[in-house]
């Protein structure tokens, strides 16, 4: 799978040559290899592309998004079940346990709340007691997180990082650049679960009828304080504004940033797919203990 991101911003012309995507702008026109790739965002109204390059992104995985009118991420285009293994990866998620089910969601609940305590200590250190309560709700959550200590947990998390008035439905900057980030985390995982045999609608926690990535909104939990994080650290008293072309490229980077996982230190887009693949090892061992999740270091200096 491939390392870049390719966000295109002005209308363009995007066709297959010579194993690359081929982008024309005018009189201008640039190459970039397809095994290079690994998203392919389509942020203006005024593209054109070929059929043969969207087959071509299809095998190579590469997951190419659009945006609505809002130019938020809406809709992704994944490969089709390439992995060798589908079928087994198929029995495995759909026998899976509702016990197991529980127990799964309990680690990931888990892992967002200590998550979000450490993105307090990182960029908000005088909220010490909102720190402490997190972490005794992280140790509380029980399987399957019968007492919703999640939704308890967000609650007072984003009333410490944005102030007692915010909440996540506001038309501010905060909310759309944290929107865009979880849009394009998701479409990521998306595309690594379809990559690697799984069925996106059939999740162990969210089971809307109407969402297609039901399991990619399971995962992306514990990945969201990094988004969070990034958007503190990016913008920390940013004034109300409309996110800039810019800001979606800043955004869309992060997936090529190095995070800590339990056990290494890698880009946020190969801990997407060590995720994925541990969950693999997690149907057939059905331990949470080798699900591999992004673990966020209390202090920015951890990060080097």
């Amino acid at each position: 799978m491939g390392w870049r991101s390719v966000v295109i911003g002005n209308p363009s012309v995007l066709d297959f040559h010579q194993r690359a995507l081929r982008i024309r702008q005018g009189d201008n026109t640039a190459q970039v290899p397809l095994e290079d790739i690994s998203v392919l965002l389509v942020e203006h109204r005024e593209v054109t592309l070929t059929s043969a390059l969207l087959s071509a992104c299809a095998d190579a995985q590469i997951a190419v998004l659009t945006v609505g009118e809002d130019h938020h991420p809406n809709g992704v285009l994944l490969p089709y079940l390439p992995h060798s293994r589908a079928l087994k990866v198929m029995r495995a998620q759909l026998g899976m346990s509702e016990p197991a089910q529980k127990r799964l969601w309990q680690s990931i609940v888990q892992q967002k709340i200590r998550n979000q305590a450490a993105a307090l200590a990182r960029h908000r250190p005088d909220t010490v007691a909102e720190q402490r309560l997190l972490h005794r709700l992280a140790d509380e959550v029980r399987s399957g997180d019968t007492g919703n200590l999640e939704g308890q947990a967000a609650q007072r998390y984003f009333h410490a990082l944005w102030g007692a008035d915010f909440t996540r439905n506001q038309l501010r900057f905060a909310n759309a650049a944290l929107n865009y980030g979880y849009a394009v985390v998701r479409a990521a995982l998306a595309r690594s679960l379809v990559a690697y045999g799984f069925l996106p609608a059939f999740g162990v926690h969210h089971r809307n009828e109407q969402n297609a990535f039901n399991l990619a909104d399971d995962l992306i939990e514990p990945y969201r304080p990094l988004v969070d994080a990034h958007v503190l650290k990016s913008w920390p008293s940013e004034p109300e504004r409309e996110l800039s072309p810019r800001d979606k490229q800043q955004l869309v980077a992060l997936l090529h940033r190095d995070i800590h996982t339990q056990a290494a230190r890698q880009s946020l887009l190969a801990a997407v797919d060590a995720s994925v693949i541990s969950l693999g090892q997690w149907l057939e061992f059905a331990s949470p203990a080798v699900l591999v999740m992004p673990v966020l270091p209390m202090t920015e200096d951890a990060d080097g």
